[in-house]
C-alpha cells in the first residue's frame, strides 16, 4: 500500500463551490481505476476549522502499478494543466483497518502527521504508531484508517475517514466531497510486513 496527497492552496476568496462542482461532474472517473484502493476527494474551507481554502486528495493504492499510472497519464495532468504541478506527497504502508462504520459513506477526514524524533527509533515510533492505528479503528464512526512513514523525513502519518464529524483529535480536519474505492478490498488488513 502506498499513500499519496497533494494539496491545492487557493485564494482566501475563492468560490469553493467550483471545486465541490468540479468533484461532482468528475469524481466518478476513478470509481473504476485499476490498482487505487481509496481515493478520497477531500477539501478545507478557511473558517473555524482551516486556516485555507484546499482541495487536497488523499489516496491509498493497492498497486504501485495504479499510482503510476496515475501520475503519469490523463487524470493528474488534467490537475496540472487547472492548478500548476503540486507536489505530491507520498508515503510507505504500514497498516490499514476497516472500523465499525465501514459500510458508511465518509463525510470528514483526518489527518495526523507527525515527525518521529531523532532520539526514538524508528522500530518504536512505528509500534508507537501501530497502537493508535488500532485504537482509531475501532472508534465510534471510523470507516477506514490508515498508518504510513516518509522514511526520508521520518514523519509518520495517520489518516482516518469518519462516518459523521470527526472527534476532537490533533491534526487537519476534511469534508470529503466523493469517495472512489474501486479496489478497496484489496488494502489488506493489518500490518502490512
Amino acid at each position: 500500500m502506498h499513500a499519496m496527497q497533494y494539496e491545492i492552496t487557493l485564494p482566501a476568496d475563492h468560490d469553493m463551490g467550483i471545486i465541490r462542482d468540479r468533484v461532482a461532474t468528475k469524481g466518478h472517473l476513478l470509481d473504476t481505476f485499476p490498482g487505487l484502493g481509496i481515493k478520497a476527494y477531500l477539501i478545507r474551507e478557511r473558517g473555524e476549522h482551516a486556516p485555507v481554502n484546499q482541495y487536497a486528495p488523499f489516496y491509498l493504492w493497492a498497486t504501485p502499478q495504479g499510482m503510476n499510472s496515475f501520475l503519469w497519464g490523463p487524470g493528474f495532468q488534467g490537475i496540472v494543466r487547472d492548478f500548476g504541478r503540486p507536489e505530491v506527497q507520498h508515503w510507505t504502508g504500514l497498516a490499514y483497518e476497516e472500523g465499525p462504520a465501514s459500510a458508511a459513506l465518509p463525510r470528514t477526514a483526518t489527518r495526523h502527521r507527525t515527525a518521529v524524533a531523532a532520539s526514538v527509533t524508528p522500530a518504536d515510533a512505528v509500534g508507537a504508531g501501530l497502537d493508535e492505528s488500532r485504537r482509531l479503528a475501532q472508534s465510534p464512526g471510523a470507516v477506514a484508517t490508515a498508518l504510513a512513514v516518509d522514511p526520508r523525513h521520518w514523519e509518520l502519518l495517520h489518516f482516518t475517514l469518519w462516518e459523521h464529524t470527526a472527534p476532537e483529535a490533533p491534526g487537519e480536519r476534511f469534508e470529503v466531497l466523493h469517495l472512489s474505492a474501486p479496489e478497496r478490498e484489496r488494502l489488506t488488513e493489518g500490518r502490512q510486513w
